[in-house]
């Protein structure tokens, strides 16, 4: 007997719909699975036909082959599990074929026939939703993430038994609701918050800048004068995420298997910080079987490199993509993804080897010439794509003595918020949200400079011999500087001198 069922994987950052189809007929014994079904596919027959067995269901022994529709699309998620024993069921008559039709099963079978949760739930939700699905079958530590997708019901029955019993009208079950996330009684988050940060008024007021209108930010400092410190704290001056933007960076989380369990929409923006050892794939994404690097899960955050020129040159040069294009393109024989990367990069760097040089109060042990060696890991094409560029010195006893209170990250990202509702609205109608995002025609368009401004930058691009890049860096940080400072229409020679100021303030000699 011919049957269909629903299933579900997915493909880059999107869910995709796959038609099992089964067929059980008389023949010698056999249970066959096509469609490019990867390895953990492949094996679910394994964990379906004991499944059934230990649910105390019967399967007959006839020839079963299942065909995974589109066929010319590798499948890769254990999801299909629950789809290829309902539609096994059907076909064997034991559950009526009409009735499975109507739902989208997605959930890994355990051998005693328990439902397990699978990585993907809400962009296959979303998924399901378009093609116009109107239930869904899923584990119970899945609710909360299908939950986020309206207009469609979700079903979380706890072993496959109970989902049988459903289907054949024996029992009832009502719609999911949302699950209450366990915290640990007692448990208290520590927030990072720049009230902490003494000192350090300039870096402050560049990441300030940096978040205001989403540049790239490379601080130079010695060990200890708190790079770190000031990076980790970046992501609470960035303002609230929109749903949509929640909703995009929750789907990366969850197709990454990255998301808590039991847990639903991510409300925080991401702050990822990869060791300086981690693969270029690691940090880029990519492997046999792409998936979502540390660019992509940052994506609408903070990417933190400490210690950059310590990263492999080929995963520092892999990085100018993503900066420019705000997306990373993964191309295999079995076909192109693209993920998305609009993030802020912060790096940090000591000024040398042994990190002292420029600190009066420490000897520097390098050479010019290893002083060299060690900046030239960062080449030019890479260092053009960074807009702030600035020293952090040491900080002095006094200033870490001080009893005096800090500004607090909530009175930055006020500022930093109202800037970004200024450039929402200068940009809303070309789909870009912050000035970081805008393309030489629109610096051409948007970007009015006084005309000492326009004298400034002139001297500064011929005396330093800058790029382009650099030039439309420069005036998108002034253009930013200008919006902080409540918006005014032409760009002042005091907001280029400003944005000037913190591109120059480090320079490596390439």
């Amino acid at each position: 007997m011919y049957t269909r069922t629903f299933g579900a994987a997915t493909m880059g950052v999107d869910g995709m719909i796959i038609t099992v189809e089964v067929d059980s007929a008389n023949g010698m014994p056999a249970f066959d699975i096509v469609g490019l079904p990867s390895t953990a596919v492949r094996e679910s027959k394994e964990r379906v036909r004991t499944a059934i067995k230990n649910s105390g269901l019967r399967m007959r022994s006839e020839k079963i082959t299942i065909n995974l529709a589109p066929a010319n699309v590798k499948k890769e998620s254990a999801g299909l599990d629950l789809p290829i024993a309902i539609g096994l069921l059907a076909a064997q008559g034991r559950l009526r074929p009409s009735i499975c039709e109507d739902f989208l099963f997605v959930a890994e079978l355990s051998l005693e026939g328990i439902l397990r949760s699978v990585p993907g739930v809400l962009p296959i939700a979303i998924k399901a939703r378009e093609e116009g699905f109107k239930k869904i079958i899923v584990a119970r530590e899945n609710i909360n993430e299908a939950l986020l997708v309206d207009g469609i019901e979700v079903y979380a029955p706890k072993s496959l038994m109970e989902l049988v019993d459903f289907l054949d009208g024996e029992i009832e079950m009502t719609p999911a609701t949302p699950q209450p996330i366990d915290t640990p009684e007692g448990f208290v988050e520590l927030v990072d918050d720049f009230a902490d940060v003494q000192g350090q008024f300039m870096a402050k007021r560049a990441l300030e800048i940096a978040a205001a209108g989403g540049h790239n930010v490379l601080m130079v400092g010695v060990p200890g004068s708190g790079k770190t410190m000031l990076a980790k704290r970046m992501s609470s001056i960035l303002p609230e995420m929109t749903r949509a933007e929640a909703l995009e960076v929750t789907k990366i989380y969850s197709i990454a298997g990255k998301l808590p369990q039991g847990s639903g929409l991510v409300t925080k923006r991401p702050f990822q910080n990869p060791n300086h050892d981690s693969s270029t794939a690691a940090i880029i994404g990519g492997g046999t079987n792409p998936t979502p690097g540390q660019v992509t899960l940052a994506h609408h955050g903070v990417l933190f490199l400490d210690e950059l020129p310590e990263f492999k040159k080929t995963t520092l040069e892999a990085l100018r993509e993503p900066l420019e294009e705000r997306q990373v393109t993964i191309s295999r024989v079995s076909g192109t993804l693209t993920f998305p990367c609009s993030m802020i990069l912060i790096c940090a760097m000591n000024p040398c080897p042994c990190g002292w040089n420029g600190d009066p109060d420490h000897y520097c042990r390098c050479s010019s010439i290893d002083i060299k060696k060690y900046t030239r890991r960062l080449s030019g094409p890479l260092l053009d794509r960074i807009d702030i560029q600035i020293r952090v010195p040491r900080v002095k006893y006094d200033e870490l003595a001080s009893k005096r209170k800090n500004e607090s990250s909530a009175a930055i990202r006020e500022r930093v918020a109202a800037a970004r509702q200024i450039q929402t609205q200068r940009l809303e109608k070309y789909n870009l949200f912050c000035n970081a995002q805008m393309t030489h025609a629109l610096i051409q368009k948007l970007c009015v400079l006084e005309p000492e401004a326009e004298a400034l930058l002139k001297e500064v691009f011929e005396t330093k011999k800058l790029s382009a890049r650099s030039y439309d860096r420069i005036i998108k940080v002034g253009r930013t500087i200008a919006d902080l400072a409540g918006g005014a229409e032409i760009i002042s020679a005091r907001h280029i001198g400003e944005a000037i100021k913190l591109r120059s303030d480090f320079e490596v000699d390439n």
